[in-house]
């Protein structure tokens, strides 16, 4: 008895076929699932938020962001706007834009938000915070002092980023041009008389 031999005709024929149906079964157009004869990796096991994985040796599932990652299109390599010096490391005198009364609006609706549970809204260092704690939270600076007038711009740009004593950063909670927006009110604030 002879062996089995395919014919080249034949030969050509089945593996042109099996390559249209490994190819058909990636990206062709149906409503079917597609076949998965090679995973590359299509299907990954995944965890639910807050779970536990044996894994890692924190057993946390959800992997941090790596500390030094940055974001496309978030370098912030404008010092001034970012940090508040200027290229040789020297605080910045004034805000680094044009101060519109926009801009002053959306500094006072930030500061509203964000300052006046401590400073209140007249910048006095009275909020209620203050108010509430008894005493324990003495200390919160009014705005018009000597030393808080004569600061430049990017000392309290810098304060309300980083914080300054007990008081925290806001860097994580407003946008840079927010918090320069909150040093434009300050800055009315400063020049405002309080009503007795």
């Amino acid at each position: 008895m002879k062996p089995f031999r395919w014919a080249p005709a034949a030969l050509c024929a089945s593996v042109a076929l099996a390559a249209v149906a490994g190819v058909g079964c990636r990206g062709g157009v149906s409503e079917d699932p597609p076949i998965h004869l090679i995973q590359d990796m299509d299907n990954q096991a995944h965890r639910r938020p807050q779970t536990v994985s044996s894994v890692f040796s924190d057993h946390r599932a959800a992997r941090p962001i790596d500390q030094d990652t940055i974001a496309r299109g978030k370098l912030r390599t404008d010092t001034v706007l970012y940090q508040g010096v200027d290229a040789s490391g020297a605080l910045v005198e004034r805000v680094p834009f044009e101060v519109t009364q926009a801009k002053l609006d959306r500094g006072r609706e930030r500061f509203n938000i964000y300052c006046t549970p401590c400073h209140d809204q007249s910048g006095s260092g009275n909020g209620i915070v203050m108010q509430r704690s008894g005493g324990a939270f003495a200390g919160i600076p009014d705005f018009k002092l000597d030393r808080l007038t004569k600061a430049p711009d990017g000392e309290i740009f810098q304060t309300i980023s980083n914080g300054k004593g007990r008081m925290p950063g806001y860097a994580r909670q407003v946008p840079a041009e927010d918090r320069w927006a909150i040093v434009a009110w300050l800055r009315v604030l400063q020049t405002m008389e309080v009503a007795k």
